[in-house]
């Protein structure tokens, strides 16, 4: 069986890892879940009061996607799967045995994020934890091979160059 290509949409909240994913995930044809779907309803009452998670708080969440992933292996079908992935650690356990698993960093300022999420309404994420966002921020090396682009634009620009650049 042919493992497909997954895309990890990744970046710190507010950067429109959904709304871009999405838009790859359409223009593909490609399924799509939001990584906050798969989060456990403790790591979301901790962030809706307030508290960044831990790495332990992560652990259980990065499984269910990784077995989304597998999921999509096992069924032949590609996807797109928005998860913040901050740290190269998180990233390394979503690709660890996935060879199809690439990551599309979504970049942007601090300064642009925060803008976004000030205007934001009905997620659950309190802006108030972007400095922690940054704060765990480990882009994405060379050797990891990322696509990333620039938030700066449209999302439909910024999922356009993403996928040129997968191509």
């Amino acid at each position: 069986m042919t493992a497909q290509t997954v895309l990890v949409v990744m970046g710190v909240s507010g950067a429109g890892k959904t709304t871009v994913g999405e838009l790859i995930a359409a223009r593909l044809g490609w399924l799509f879940v939001d990584g906050d779907d798969l989060q456990p309803a403790a790591n979301i009452a901790k962030m809706q009061g307030g508290t960044p998670l831990t790495d332990a708080d992560r652990a259980p969440w990065l499984a269910a996607i990784g077995a989304w992933i597998d999921a999509r292996a096992e069924a032949s079908e590609p996807g797109v799967v928005a998860c913040s992935a901050l740290k190269r650690g998180y990233r390394d356990t979503l690709r660890k045995g996935r060879p199809q698993v690439r990551i599309v960093y979504l970049r942007g300022s601090k300064a642009e994020i925060a803008e976004r999420l000030a205007h934001r309404a009905g997620h659950f994420w309190p802006a108030k934890l972007l400095d922690s966002q940054f704060a765990d921020l480990e882009e994405p090396t060379a050797d990891e091979k990322a696509i990333v682009v620039d938030i700066a634009e449209t999302p439909e620009a910024v999922a356009k160059a993403a996928i040129q650049q997968l191509r």
